[in-house]
């Protein structure tokens, strides 16, 4: 399995204050497609992950920490001339509580990919590629990126997954957004998407309402918060309740769903399965304040 996105080194105050106030700070690295192939190596998969990344220290230490949990990071490249993006969590104060993010990442490394890096990319006896739609808001060329790999992809004998992870703040505008995640999930054999940021995006209230809009990839996964989450696969639809837990911080809780049920999948795993897989992982990540917290303790069924 291939992931492709950008990951960026990622600072979080250490003593739990607000940004503002933090007087320390912990430096980590973070990234959906990244942080996807961490668990799924984690699950026992061949997985590989393909960026570009700064010159820097940033970079190199992006580079190390992904490859340190197992995954292929040979089609990283290293880009001289633009640095490795970071990004800021800030967990607020007493009168404004919940994380936020700040992005620090126009013009990094990998902002600067473009189509032409898919010729690059060996899908030889790849099972999945797996995309987000983080990608095609950093700029046109990774947008051109991510549609000429889901061309290769499919034409290769792969399925495509499609994270739809709407980042409001990398868009000029909700149409903009609208526009583009819906081509793209379209255009992919799996689909994962919440129904909170359908309905921001494509004003659909159910996820059967996502499923007509979608026009039926092969798979549509909708996830629904601490209500559960539905997949439909033809005309079966599956729907598992999430697990009733203590939340901690909910960033990356996503990509760890993500991450459980695409293991799920190449496993072979029924639907009831793939979506227990992926509540378990999200549970892992929602009682944490890390975006990754590996699952060395689980087995490929997530027992």
């Amino acid at each position: 399995m291939i992931c492709v996105g950008e990951t960026m080194a990622q600072v979080t105050p250490a003593d739990g204050a607000d940004l503002e106030h933090s007087r320390t700070a912990r430096l980590a690295v973070a990234g959906a497609e990244s942080t996807v192939a961490q668990y799924l190596a984690d699950l026992g998969h061949r997985t590989a992950w393909l960026s570009r990344v700064g010159d820097d220290p940033f970079g190199r230490r992006v580079r190390a920490s992904v490859a340190a949990r197992g995954v292929d990071v040979t089609g990283v490249r290293t880009d001289p001339s633009a640095p490795t993006g970071v990004y800021f969590k800030d967990p607020g104060g007493p009168a404004s509580p919940g994380t936020r993010v700040h992005y620090y990442r126009a013009g990094s490394a990998a902002s600067r990919m473009t189509p032409a890096d898919a010729e690059a990319v060996d899908l030889t006896g790849v099972r999945l590629l797996h995309l987000t739609g983080i990608t095609p808001a950093l700029s046109p060329g990774c947008a051109g990126l991510v549609t000429a790999l889901a061309e290769r992809a499919r034409a290769a004998g792969a399925l495509v997954s499609f994270d739809v992870n709407h980042r409001p703040a990398l868009w000029s505008s909700r149409e903009d957004a609208a526009d583009v995640l819906l081509a793209s999930a379209r255009r992919a054999d799996v689909v994962l998407v919440g129904r909170d940021e359908a309905e921001a995006l494509w004003g659909t209230a159910t996820a059967e309402d996502v499923r007509a809009l979608l026009g039926g990839p092969g798979v549509l996964v909708v996830k629904d918060g601490a209500v559960g989450a539905s997949e439909f696969t033809g005309a079966e639809r599956e729907f598992v309740p999430a697990p009733a837990v203590e939340v901690v911080e909910s960033v990356g809780a996503g990509d760890a769903f993500a991450a459980g049920w695409l293991g799920g999948l190449l496993r072979g795993l029924p639907a009831a399965g793939r979506l227990a897989l992926g509540h378990r992982l999200a549970g892992r990540t929602l009682r944490s304040l890390e975006d990754y917290v590996p699952a060395d303790s689980l087995d490929a069924k997530g027992e």
